[in-house]
Formats: structure tokens, C-alpha cells, sequence
């Protein structure tokens, strides 16, 4: 396992490279194998664990299954010893009466500071904890005053419950506008941000927010300066829940283009040329670029996780790296008039 040092300027830590994503424990994983895919996890050198309040309301569950789920095993092993965990609020159900959407209605609870003070304590009463190593809001709230979410949290981090904190589904202005607030504040500005982000990329859309860009890449990698403190990626999805490599599983509408078939194409040689899999190169592909990402990933069976596993010392050099970089040139290139 590799790992990497995650900050926001004054709070810093050791996580691994990899990141266990626990969306489905206590609903479509039942809370037995969650446990056990927790342990195998740990005990390959994994220390990153990430969660929210509303998994899986989607699924049959309440909203907070997961957390219950890690509540659970924390207190089974005697506290989470080395394990670093992070969880999110603000899109909960604002009416439990109503669905929990990503179209309007969404529904969501947003970023108030009553909805952060209250969540923060409800998530560390689920988990059995006193501290989370990271908070993030789990989805952009427009409606509420920037300055006043980022007060929320500064004062968590003061009160010394929340270590760093994170925002996740945001356009690249806002969050610059998030991070210069809290500096203007005198807190501690957003050290991680969580987006969707694969080796295929979506289609152009106005209003897609919720996945990494290269403005985006290229803001995380300027960060770790004066006056811009670090900033790390943590990326959802990153397998598109198996559909580099089954058939059963398409990939995403906004996905499927002719950029992204080739690209997967292309991941397959490599992968064979590597005698590693499909999945495995596309984890490393994103571990090993220039701005610093963190994949989060989402196992269902511990043998899948083992395949995943992998993917943790699985370094690209150079020129596999550009052959993957390139793959769709020749068909996003223009044509001549």
C-alpha cells in the first residue's frame, strides 16, 4: 500500500492511496461481509474510510446504515486506531416525507450552520467517535451564505471535533470562493474536495458540477503554496461500478461517446500488456498524475477488493502514462475543412 499526506494548511495526516468507500454497507452489502471487507481492507495497509449521513436512504435504509455499519466495527476492534475516517452532510432528507433526489426537487438539508452543528454531532454519535478526521458537505448549498457554511465548520475544527474539512459536487469557482472566505475568516479553508472523476471523462454540459475538470486539476496542483494552501481530490466512481470490464454494466449517458470507447479500448491492451486488469491500471492511472488524487473506492465482496488492492503499488511509467493520456486524440482531433 502507498500513502499520501492530506492538509489544509495546519491540520495534516497520513492516509492511504486508496480509499474505502462504505455507500452500501448495511444495505446492498449486509453488515457481515461490510465487516469483513473493512478488515481485509486494514489489514492490507488501508487507512482511509469514507461514508455519509444519508447512505443508503436510496437502498432501503434509514440514511445512516454506514455509519452504523462503522459504528459497529469501531467498537468491535476498540477505536479506529490508525484507520482515518471521513463522512459528509447536507444531503440528507430535508423532508423525510419526500425522495431524496439529484434533480429539483433534490430535497437536500444544505449547508446551514444549524444543519452542520446538529449533523456533525448526529454522525459522530452513530460512529461511537469523538473526532472525525474529515467533514465534508456533501453537496453544494447555493442557498446558504458562503461565509456562514464555512463559519460552521471553522467552528467544528475549533471545537476540535472535525480535523480537516472537505466539499464535495461544487463548480471550481465556488469552492476558490469557499477557500478564500475561510482564510478571510481566519479558519481553516477546505483541504479536500470529493467529485466524480475516471479514467473516461463526460460529455461538455452546462451545470455538470459534480465532476473533476481540468480547471480543477490544475487549481489542486498549484496548491500547497502561500496563500493557497494544500488541496487533495478524492474521486467517486472511479470504476463506474464495473463498466470498464462488464457488460452488464453500461456506463453513464453522459459517458458514452467515442472519446471514452477508445479509451477504454485502450485501457484493455495495456492492462493485458501489464498482466494487470482493466480496473487496476485505471486506479493507478489516477493515483499517479500530477494533482493529487485519492480514488474511493467501492467494493461489494472481499475478492472484489482484492482485485482493487492491486491497484496500490501499481506504479505507470512514462510512456504507458501518455499512451493512456492519449488514447482519444485521433478522435477528438477536428476535421479538416
Amino acid at each position: 500500500m502507498q500513502y499520501r499526506t492530506i492538509s489544509n494548511g495546519t491540520t495534516s495526516f497520513e492516509v492511504s492511496t486508496l480509499c474505502l468507500g462504505a455507500m452500501n454497507f448495511g444495505t446492498i452489502t449486509d453488515a457481515v461481509t461490510s465487516q469483513q471487507i473493512l478488515d481485509r481492507f486494514v489489514e492490507a495497509g488501508g487507512t482511509f474510510v469514507d461514508t455519509a449521513n444519508n447512505y443508503s436512504a436510496w437502498a432501503g435504509g434509514h440514511g445512516r446504515d454506514s455509519e452504523d455499519v462503522l459504528g459497529d466495527w469501531i467498537a468491535r476492534r476498540g477505536g479506529l486506531g490508525d484507520v482515518r475516517l471521513a463522512t459528509k452532510l447536507g444531503a440528507a432528507k430535508k423532508d423525510p416525507a419526500l425522495p431524496l433526489q439529484n434533480v429539483e426537487p433534490t430535497n437536500f438539508q444544505g449547508l446551514s450552520a444549524e444543519v452542520v452543528a446538529w449533523e456533525a454531532r448526529e454522525s459522530l454519535r452513530h460512529l461511537g467517535i469523538d473526532r472525525l478526521d474529515v467533514l465534508y458537505g456533501h453537496v453544494d448549498d447555493r442557498e446558504t451564505p458562503v461565509a456562514e457554511t464555512v463559519a460552521a465548520f471553522g467552528e467544528l475544527q475549533r471545537e476540535g471535533l472535525v480535523g480537516i474539512s472537505g466539499i464535495s459536487n461544487i463548480a471550481v469557482w465556488r469552492l476558490v470562493e469557499a477557500r478564500e472566505e475561510a482564510l478571510r475568516q481566519g479558519v481553516d479553508p477546505y483541504g479536500v474536495i470529493q467529485q466524480g472523476y475516471s479514467y473516461v471523462y463526460p460529455s461538455p454540459g452546462f451545470g455538470r458540477t459534480n465532476d473533476v475538470s481540468a480547471d480543477l486539476l490544475d487549481y489542486v496542483a498549484s496548491a500547497g503554496v502561500d496563500g493557497r494552501p494544500p488541496l487533495t481530490i478524492t474521486a467517486y466512481s472511479p470504476l463506474h461500478q464495473g463498466a470498464f470490464t462488464r457488460d452488464d454494466k453500461p456506463m453513464w449517458p453522459a459517458m458514452r461517446h467515442a472519446s471514452n470507447r477508445d479509451r477504454v479500448r485502450v485501457l484493455h491492451d495495456v492492462a493485458a500488456e501489464l498482466g494487470a486488469t482493466p480496473n487496476q491500471v485505471a486506479l493507478a492511472w489516477l493515483m499517479g498524475g500530477e494533482a493529487p488524487v485519492i480514488p474511493v473506492i467501492g467494493p461489494s465482496t472481499v475478492a472484489q477488493l482484492e482485485e482493487l488492492l492491486g491497484a496500490a503499488d501499481l506504479v505507470l511509467d512514462d510512456d504507458v502514462r501518455a499512451r493512456l493520456d492519449t488514447a482519444d486524440l485521433d478522435v477528438r482531433a477536428p476535421v479538416a475543412a
